[in-house]
C-alpha cells in the first residue's frame, strides 16, 4: 500500500527526494502463512524522526530491521539516498546506519571508549581521530569524557548506558539511525529526561531516525511523523502527530490513540514555544525586608530564592517570612518541579503536580532561572489546540465540499 503524509507532497517529503524509500517491501518468514511485512511502500524524509507504532506483533521491529538488512527482505526494494541497497554488502550498509536497541547492547568487556570506537576502527580511522570523536560524542550525550571514557558498562546506570549506546550509534556520523524502543527498559523519570535530551540533541545532529515504540504517548512526543501500523506492517495512518490526533484515519487509529486526546496534545507543545510566567525572585543573600518587598510587588504568594548563578534554591511564602525566629536561608521549601525549555507541556504538567506553588520552574542548560509554567498557561494551550483542530477540520470539509461541487 502506498502511504502519504496529508500535510506534504504526494511522496510525504515536500517534493524532495526522501532519505529512505521502501518499495513493496515484503518479508515472509519460513513456515508462516502470512507475511510479517506485506508490500510496504513508505517515504522517509531526511532529518526527521519517523515513529513506527502499533500493537504487538504488527511488524514494526521487523520493518526496521529490514531497513539495515539484519533481516533480509523476501521481496521489494530499499532505496537509501537514491541508491538501491537491497543487494549491496549488508556489512557496508550497516556502517551507514546507526542502531540503538532497548538493551543497549554494549560490549561488557570493552570500555565505553572502545565501544564507541567500534565502527570507526572497522572503517580504518586513525587512533587520534577516534579519540577526538569519542570525546566529542561523550560530551554531546552528557557524559564527561574524563570520567566515563575508561569505565566499563557495568559501572554505568541504565540511563548512562543508554546515552553511551546513542554515542556509539553516532560514532561514524551515519545519515540514518534506527532506534528500537531505546528508552523502553528505563524507569519513567529517567526515560522522560532521556527523551528530552535526545530531542535537544536531534536539533543539532538532524539525523534521519526510524524509531520503534509501542507507546502512543512516546510516539506523539518524539515523532515528526507517526506511522500507525496494523498487522503485517500495513499502514493505517502516516502523518504528523498533530494530524493523527486531530483527524484519526479510522476507528483502528482512534482506538489505538485512546481517550484523552487533549492531554496527549500537550506532548506536541514545548515549553520553549510559550510565554513564561515570571514569579518574584530574590538572591540567597537578600535580607528579609528585600524578600518581602519582592513579594509585595507581585500578585504571587511566594518568592523564588536564587543562588549566585541564578539557579533556583527555595520557595518562601509570606507566612514563612513572618517567622522571624529563623534566618531567611532556613525558611521555605526546596524548589522542585524543574524543567528545561525542550520539555513538553505534558512534562511540565506532570512536574506541576509535585509543586507546592502550582507551577513548574523553567531553567536553561546551566540551571539558571528563566520563568515558570502554570496551570492557566497549560489550560490556555489546550483550548488553543482544540480551536486549531476545529478550524482545520472545518477548512478540510469546505475544501472537500468545493471539490465535489466542482466535479459534479
Amino acid at each position: 500500500m502506498t502511504t502519504t503524509a496529508a500535510t506534504t507532497g504526494s511522496n510525504g517529503t515536500n517534493g524532495a527526494e526522501p532519505m529512505i524509500r521502501l518499495q513493496q517491501l515484503t518479508k515472509v518468514f519460513p513456515g508462516q502463512g502470512k507475511p510479517a511485512v506485506e508490500s510496504l511502500d513508505m517515504d522517509i524524509p531526511a532529518g526527521e524522526i519517523i515513529i513506527l507504532v502499533g500493537p504487538s506483533g504488527c511488524g514494526k521491529t521487523t520493518t526496521m530491521r529490514l531497513i539495515n538488512r539484519l533481516i533480509e527482505p523476501t521481496s521489494g526494494r530499499i532505496i537509501l539516498e537514491g541508491e538501491d541497497v537491497t543487494k549491496v554488502n549488508p556489512d557496508k550498509l550497516r556502517r551507514r546506519i546507526g542502531y540503538v536497541i532497548q538493551q543497549v547492547g554494549l560490549f561488557p568487556h570493552h570500555t565505553i571508549s572502545d565501544n564507541i570506537a567500534t565502527v570507526p576502527r572497522m572503517l580504518g580511522w586513525d587512533e587520534k581521530r577516534i579519540r577526538v570523536r569519542v570525546d566529542e560524542l561523550l560530551s554531546m550525550v552528557g557524559l564527561d569524557p574524563s570520567i566515563y571514557r575508561d569505565r566499563y558498562p557495568k559501572h554505568l546506570s541504565g540511563g548512562q548506558r543508554q546515552r553511551a549506546g546513542v554515542a556509539r550509534a553516532l560514532s561514524a556520523d551515519p545519515p540514518v539511525m534506527l532506534m528500537d524502543e531505546p528508552f523502553g527498559a528505563i524507569d519513567p523519570i529517567t526515560r522522560d529526561r532521556l527523551q528530552n535530551e535526545f530531542l535537544r540533541l536531534q536539533q543539532t545532529i538532524r539525523k534521519t531516525i526510524i524509531f520503534v515504540t509501542h507507546d502512543i504517548d512516546e510516539a506523539i512526543k518524539m515523532g515528526d511523523r507517526i506511522a500507525i501500523l496494523r498487522e503485517g506492517s500495513q499502514i493505517a495512518q502516516y502523518d504528523t502527530p498533530e494530524r493523527v490526533l486531530a483527524a484519526p484515519a479510522d476507528d483502528f487509529v482512534a482506538d489505538f490513540i485512546g481517550a484523552g486526546a487533549s492531554l496527549k496534545r500537550l506532548n506536541l507543545s514545548r515549553v520553549r514555544d510559550i510565554e513564561l510566567v515570571q514569579w518574584p525572585t530574590a538572591g540567597v543573600s537578600a535580607s528579609r525586608a528585600e524578600v518581602l518587598e519582592a513579594l509585595r510587588g507581585s500578585d504571587k504568594g511566594a518568592v523564588l530564592i536564587l543562588d549566585e548563578q541564578r539557579r533556583p534554591v527555595r520557595w518562601v511564602s509570606g507566612r514563612e517570612l513572618g517567622r522571624e525566629d529563623l534566618p531567611v536561608p532556613d525558611v521555605g521549601s526546596p524548589s522542585e518541579a524543574i524543567v528545561q525549555p525542550n520539555a513538553t507541556l505534558a512534562d511540565a504538567l506532570n512536574e506541576m503536580l509535585k509543586s507546592r506553588v502550582g507551577c513548574a520552574i523553567v531553567v536553561d542548560e546551566a540551571g539558571a532561572y528563566l520563568g515558570t509554567v502554570d496551570f492557566a498557561t497549560v489550560s490556555g494551550e489546550i483550548q488553543a489546540m482544540r480551536r486549531d483542530a476545529r478550524e482545520r477540520s472545518r477548512a478540510e470539509a469546505e475544501e472537500l465540499h468545493a471539490a465535489r461541487a466542482a466535479n459534479a
